[in-house]
């Protein structure tokens, strides 16, 4: 009898060490300090969306303003990379949106929206302006 709690204590107690290893808080993955705030993507007529390449860990948690200055009608348009994040929400305007998906976020004047969301499939992926061809009028996201 002695051998079984013994052996039983032994199990509950490598349990408890392996839950340690991944022990982010009562939030979770999703708690703020987890959490990572990248630089703002711009919207602007002649500006370049981001300044480089932004790369992302898989898993991680990540905070986004999109930032537009009303200066055009712009959209940032990108069905691959919303489908390789999963989206905790969209706020825009004081208005916190759940999505299941998106394909894009439009803006027909000056605003900004963020995003919070957790990177899950590695690779490549981007959100550009439709319509236009320029490097700059896009923002890279390298998933690892």
């Amino acid at each position: 009898m002695k051998a079984v709690l013994i052996a039983a204590a032994l199990v509950l107690g490598a349990g408890a060490a392996t839950a340690q290893q991944f022990d982010y808080g009562f939030a979770g993955l999703m708690g703020k300090a987890n959490r990572v705030t990248l630089p703002p993507l711009t919207l602007a007529s002649g500006k370049p969306v981001s300044e480089g390449p932004i790369d992302l860990k898989s898993g991680a948690y990540y905070k986004m303003k999109i930032v537009a200055d009303g200066s055009a009608e712009l959209a940032l348009s990108g069905g691959d990379f919303f489908r390789a994040i999963w989206i905790n929400e969209i706020v825009i305007n004081k208005i916190e949106v759940r999505p299941m998906g998106v394909h894009s976020l439009e803006f027909d004047a000056g605003g900004e929206a963020e995003i919070s969301f957790i990177a899950i499939s590695p690779g490549s992926y981007t959100l550009s302006i439709p319509g236009s061809s320029g490097d700059s009028q896009k923002a890279v996201f390298n998933i690892r």
